[in-house]
């Protein structure tokens, strides 16, 4: 497959670091014209550095709806659309698995926002240039978290990559008949960024060996084995396939 986004304007949320960094480069070396935004102002501008002048980059918090509709307005530029939208951005905020009866509502709350709510917002604000064009693509990145159960063993984590699955599927039914598709990529444990690789070290030597032995594949995967599936997506080879959530994982 010739992936080839030139002409398309894309826009990947929490592209500071890790997934998303792959996922901007991915897109920018197949000819797409990418916006990503961040809240780490220094990853985002080694993003910046990376991808070189087809890579614009702004610092936006994803639970901010002024500040999520000016960038999209300003990614949509003369066009007036935003082509592709991955909503990548979130994570687990900094938290720890802790007993149900020690989780604090704001904890629970913060973590809804970032990877739920936020995923949302973005989708809310592209909608209506997509729906014009009558073509779009919108890629949401949930977690075998979602699928199964969280490693971290954070209830918020799970149950808002849960929800982020139901989100695409009710989207790919409301917005089909634009010419719009939104899937879902569940990514298996990959170490792509600080808090990733703090949660890798904290399994030891035995529980990284149990942890690898558990994938059919023998192997962690890369961030690029997440950027593959997102292309697809949001390609043309993928324009009768919506609604659906693709575990990349290496076989869990």
């Amino acid at each position: 497959m010739n992936f080839d986004f030139s002409g398309r304007t894309i826009i990947v949320t929490g592209g500071g670091h890790g997934l998303g960094r792959a996922m901007v480069k991915a897109f920018v070396e197949r000819g797409g014209r990418v916006w990503t935004c961040d809240i780490l102002a220094d990853a985002l501008a080694e993003t910046r550095e990376a991808c070189g002048a087809a890579c614009e980059a702004r610092e936006v918090d994803v639970r901010d709806r002024e500040a999520v509709k000016t960038f999209v307005e300003e990614a949509s530029g003369e066009s007036g659309r935003v082509d592709v939208l991955v909503n990548n951005a979130g994570g687990v905020v900094g938290q720890v698995g802790r007993p149900l009866e020690e989780v604090a509502p704001e904890d629970w709350q913060v973590i809804f926002d970032v990877n739920l709510t936020g995923a949302f917002n973005f989708s809310q604000a592209v909608s209506p240039g997509m729906k014009a064009a009558e073509w779009g693509r919108i890629v949401n990145i949930s977690s075998g978290a979602g699928i199964r159960v969280s490693l971290t063993g954070i209830q918020a984590y799970a149950s808002a990559k849960s929800g982020l699955i139901g989100f695409t599927r009710q989207l790919a039914h409301e917005l089909g008949r634009f010419g719009i598709t939104v899937n879902c990529v569940a990514p298996g444990f990959i170490r792509s960024n600080p808090t990733t690789e703090r949660q890798w070290q904290s399994y030891g030597e035995e529980g990284q060996r149990k942890l690898v032995e558990s994938i059919a594949t023998r192997r962690l995967g890369q961030p690029a084995d997440i950027a593959h599936a997102v292309l697809f997506f949001a390609s043309d080879y993928a324009s009768w396939i919506t609604g659906q959530t693709l575990s990349v994982d290496g076989g869990r």
